[in-house]
């Protein structure tokens, strides 16, 4: 079980996104080199992982959702393929309205970029185009789809709908709160970006800086830098990535293409391979071509580690937005009445605490809360506890 959270797969057409989506869900998505391939948002299941906690209590768990493999919970999450984006999306161009609207329902983004330079804006094939134009791009686009929600919001407020005690961020938190904001981080990102609390004073340039700030704040985002088996890519990955320019940006290697053929050789049982691993094992009969295609993967997770398509989920969610697993204890310590050992896996908002975690397994569990036991040290937990990941917590509730 988890908290539902949404990973929203974006980019332009042609770069890889449907193949980077089959390759993290293994999903049957048509995959193709031409715009507007995922018409409808397509949710898949993708999986991140947590190191079990179960063996450091000499048991093995069961799993009720996902899986455990050698001692790491494979967790689900929710990945969703927003439509295409293209230039002007803000301004409802091409599938634009609904790819805003699909992008609200995530919480965290994947901006899967071609740094091979092989397609330009438009997802048409080209060569030599500079994948910082991609990433500058879709953060453009964002910004401009906040900056028309948030001058609606000033103008309600300067039109006097308003009553004279409501301040500007209660207007512009009310206007937004499909952003999932809230009236006290407005506050705070008014006096982050120092442009003062009257909005007569504000100009174009302080309208767009609150857009581009709440928008950095309520759509996080990872940059998968994807094709990364190809030498154009690699030496742009090495370029942007040394550039101070780009240092606010999460940028994660990867190559979809790899990670979809190995993981398609391991369910036909051609070898052994583990998502997110940095190497497989070739357990079957593979032809000589075959053979030199699986080597070129093994050489690109020499180089790099890994695919990199587990990394990207797992920066996005773990990273970026600090999410925490933990696990419910039972009674005995891991088990619960039907003998399942640590069933689930919770995946819960950062600073989460003992009466927070409660609550998302159940209300009635929140409503009843009397305290919580570590099932490590068995050490009683006060309602206030911080919970830490991959703690495993049993809760003492009068329901």
């Amino acid at each position: 079980m988890s908290t539902s959270y949404r990973i929203g797969l974006v980019g332009k057409p042609s770069v890889g996104k449907s193949s980077f989506f089959n390759a993290a869900t293994m999903n049957d998505v048509p995959e193709g080199a031409y715009p507007f391939t995922t018409i409808d948002p397509s949710v898949g299941e993708a999986y991140v992982r947590v190191d079990c906690a179960a063996p450091e209590f000499d048991e093995e768990c069961t799993p009720n959702v996902g899986y455990c493999d050698h001692g790491t919970r494979f967790v689900p999450t929710k990945l969703v393929d927003v439509a295409g984006l293209i230039p002007g999306a803000h301004e409802g161009n091409g599938l634009g309205n609904q790819f805003l609207s699909d992008l609200n329902e995530t919480d965290v983004l994947v901006h899967v970029v071609d740094f091979s330079g092989e397609t330009d804006l438009e997802g048409e094939p080209t060569e030599g185009h500079d994948p910082r134009e991609d990433i500058a791009f879709l953060e453009e686009e964002l910004d401009q789809w906040y900056l028309d929600i948030l001058e609606k919001g000033i103008k309600r407020y300067e039109s006097g709908y308003t009553t004279e005690d409501d301040a500007i961020e209660e207007e512009l938190a009310e206007q937004m709160s499909a952003f999932k904001t809230n009236e006290d981080e407005i506050k705070l990102l008014i006096r982050r970006t120092d442009i003062g609390f009257d909005p007569d004073e504000w100009d174009d340039e302080d309208q767009l800086e609150l857009a581009r700030e709440i928008r950095k704040e309520t759509k996080p985002m990872v940059i998968a830098a994807n094709k990364m088996d190809t030498p154009e890519a690699q030496a742009n990955y090495e370029e942007i990535t040394s550039d101070p320019e780009y240092e606010h940006l999460t940028i994660v290697p990867c190559s979809a293409h790899a990670e979809k053929a190995l993981k398609s050789a391991d369910k036909a049982g051609v070898l052994d391979y583990r998502p997110g691993d940095d190497g497989f094992e070739i357990t079957g009969d593979v032809s000589g071509e075959q053979e030199q295609g699986l080597e070129q993967i093994r050489d690109f997770l020499d180089g790099y580690g890994a695919t990199g398509v587990q990394a990207a989920l797992e920066t996005a969610l773990f990273d970026v937005l600090g999410v925490t697993p933990v696990f419910p204890g039972g009674a005995n310590g891991l088990g619960n009445e039907r003998g399942e050992v640590l069933p689930d896996c919770y995946l819960i908002p950062p600073n989460s605490t003992a009466e927070d975690f409660a609550y998302s397994l159940h209300s009635d569990i929140g409503d009843g809360f009397l305290h919580a036991i570590d099932c490590r040290s068995n050490r009683q937990l006060g309602k206030n506890y911080e919970v830490e990941p991959r703690d495993v917590i049993e809760i003492i509730t009068t329901n």
